[in-house]
């Protein structure tokens, strides 16, 4: 009998990649989730996690992509009429692919390399949680318009970088939460689940501070200041770990 519950390049974890994959493509293609090149993206970044991470790992990334385009398509005409969407019918590019699961894929990557499944698992779970704790709170937040500037507390325009909002901050403990529960349905670690809730809603925080202070400036862009706050999320795993060799 084959052994899914092996990570790596096993036959069992590549065959359930494998299939995950193609449902997402076509579930993907059907309901526009993401563009063409996006399909294309999502499709390799699958492979790379799953093929190289473990199948549920595979699990997690599209929890977040599945609840990120609900989010997305949430209140999508009021958000379109106010100028806050980034495309004209809710889906996602092959940029946002990158931006979001690009840095998760390193740490598969990484965890194949050293074959350190273990500690891979909470690091890439806290990775994505900041993604989703980041798309959450933007997607959600900014209807709310009780919006400050994260560096004064002065009232700011919905939408800006570096504002939040009550409803914007719910919004990214709830996608930082959604991640951690799937991250604990793979390995049933109640602490380890709590941090990374708490990394990925603390993430959040460091992309409005990026936000407000550099990407404001035009020292940063909307996918650097998303990279450096998956990457703030990574190094706090990290280290929350017992900075392991990974």
């Amino acid at each position: 009998m084959i052994d899914i519950m092996q990570p790596g390049l096993t036959a069992g974890n590549l065959w359930v990649t494998i299939g995950i994959v193609a449902i997402l493509t076509l579930i993907s293609e059907r309901y526009r989730v993401l563009d063409r090149l996006g399909v294309y993206a999502a499709a390799a970044l699958g492979i790379v996690v799953g093929a190289l991470g473990h199948w549920t790992w595979l699990v997690i990334l599209l929890g977040f992509l599945g609840t990120a385009h609900k989010v997305t398509k949430w209140r999508f005409e009021e958000k379109s009429s106010k100028g806050l969407c980034e495309s004209s019918d809710g889906h996602r590019s092959w940029g946002n692919v990158v931006a979001n699961g690009g840095l998760p894929g390193l740490v598969a990557v990484i965890a194949w390399a050293l074959g350190d499944h273990d500690n891979g698992l909470w690091i890439f779970s806290a990775a994505v949680a900041v993604a989703a704790a980041d798309t959450f709170a933007s997607e959600i937040g900014c209807l709310d318009e009780r919006v400050r500037m994260i560096t004064t507390m002065a009232k700011c325009e919905p939408g800006i970088n570096g504002g939040f909002s009550p409803n914007g901050q719910l919004a990214a403990a709830v996608g930082s939460v959604i991640i951690a529960a799937l991250a604990f349905l793979s390995e049933q670690n109640l602490e380890y689940a709590a941090i990374v809730a708490l990394i990925g809603w603390m993430g959040c925080q460091v992309d409005s501070l990026l936000g407000a202070l550099l990407e404001n400036r035009g020292f940063m862009t909307k996918g650097t200041v998303n990279a450096a706050a998956i990457t703030s999320g990574i190094i706090a795993m990290w280290c929350y770990l017992g900075s392991p060799h990974l």
